[in-house]
């Protein structure tokens, strides 16, 4: 008896480890990503997508960031949306038991908060900081969208809407302190803030001369076909042998 499988359903696996979730990892809507693009640290400014979506970026050596972008309906006014942006960013560690743990720097996460019909037009900017804990992931190969996928599960192991590789190595903001306060144990000089304003500025000002390269989906189809017609010419060959 002959069994079709849909090519939907095949995932290839990838085991979990720092070098695999290196990337730029983005949400379907493929419109929100980490990096300059979405927040401006010299100016304090979040900088609105045009879809709402969600991008985590990590790089081999334990740095992740976040952005955020989330519209939710209000079920009792449909005219008053809220509308939410928040930056993070910091260190992650993947435990020996596959736990992944994202610990952002206090003093640098930041949230924009939009309610049109409550804030009279003035969202709400304020500083923002919350850990966070996925009790596991994948990296694997779906070859529906023809894209490297990262599956991450939540503290109660549900899983997450998949996030999409887009650029490796990871489109990001430097991954030091960007904002440091008075009140931080290593207190910058004048000459390490002026570095620092430097170093964000630079990072700003070349954000389309990365080396990242983004990431597109292959032309599925284009091998599906070529593979049917290998295997039209193995069985041709079979049979006139």
């Amino acid at each position: 008896m002959r069994v079709l499988i849909p090519l939907s359903l095949f995932a290839v696996a990838v085991s979990g480890q720092n070098s695999d979730l290196e990337g730029t990892w983005s949400s379907k809507s493929n419109q929100v990503f980490t990096g300059p693009g979405f927040y401006d640290p010299i100016e304090e400014l979040l900088i609105e997508p045009a879809l709402p979506g969600i991008s985590y970026s990590f790089t081999a050596d334990g740095y992740f960031e976040e952005a955020m972008y989330q519209v939710s309906g209000n079920p009792q006014d449909p005219k008053c949306p809220v509308a939410v942006l928040i930056f993070q960013h910091g260190t992650y560690e993947v435990k020996d038991d596959g736990q992944l743990v994202l610990t952002p720097i206090e003093v640098d996460g930041r949230q924009l908060l939009s309610q049109p019909c409550d804030d009279e037009g003035v969202s709400t900017y304020s500083r923002y900081y919350q850990a966070e804990s996925f009790k596991s992931y994948l990296v694997q190969l779906d070859t529906y969208y023809g894209k490297q996928s990262l599956q991450l599960y939540g503290s109660d192991g549900a899983p997450l809407q998949p996030l999409f590789l887009a650029y490796k190595p990871p489109v990001m903001l430097p991954t030091i302190t960007l904002n440091p306060t008075a009140s931080d144990d290593a207190q910058p000089t004048s000459n390490a803030k002026r570095d620092l304003i430097s170093h964000v500025r630079r990072s700003i000002e070349n954000r389309h001369k990365t080396n990242a390269v983004k990431k597109t989906a292959p032309n599925i189809e284009k091998y599906w076909w070529g593979s049917l017609a290998l295997i039209g010419v193995g069985s041709i060959a079979f049979l006139l042998s």
